[in-house]
């Protein structure tokens, strides 16, 4: 089995001050997009590397709050991944939707009422 987790967003109010902020302490780049409406700021990736990735996010679903990351796990099969979030007793909150080059993405609420989600590549 490979890493769990994939890639986090972390919710921002003012994305100017967060990227500062995250170039300033970590000393890296951030490269900016506007993925399904939300501004986006992604941490460095290199691919064939450990550990996951992840993105400053800003967007109407987005707040920030001191538990407020948002985890992504990788998962193969996202369709099944989703009928068995459902059938545990989650909601799916946002559908299998497609992000172009980075796969296929959906979230769900967990049995906490934590917003979880999920990322499938494309085959």
């Amino acid at each position: 089995m490979s890493n769990p987790v994939f890639y986090v967003e972390i919710p921002v109010d003012d994305l100017d001050r967060a990227v500062a902020f995250y170039a300033s302490v970590f000393a890296f780049e951030l490269e900016r997009q506007s993925i399904d409406g939300n501004e986006m700021a992604l941490f460095p990736f290199e691919a064939g590397t450990e550990g996951a990735t992840g993105a400053l996010a800003k967007g109407e679903s987005y707040k920030p709050a001191k538990d407020g990351a948002r985890v992504y796990f990788s998962t193969t099969d996202l369709d099944a991944t989703l009928a068995r979030a459902v059938a545990a007793g989650g909601q799916i909150l946002y559908p299998k939707t497609d992000v172009g080059a980075y796969g296929f993405v959906a979230e769900i609420e967990d049995s906490e009422g934590n917003r979880i989600a999920l990322h499938m590549k494309k085959q």
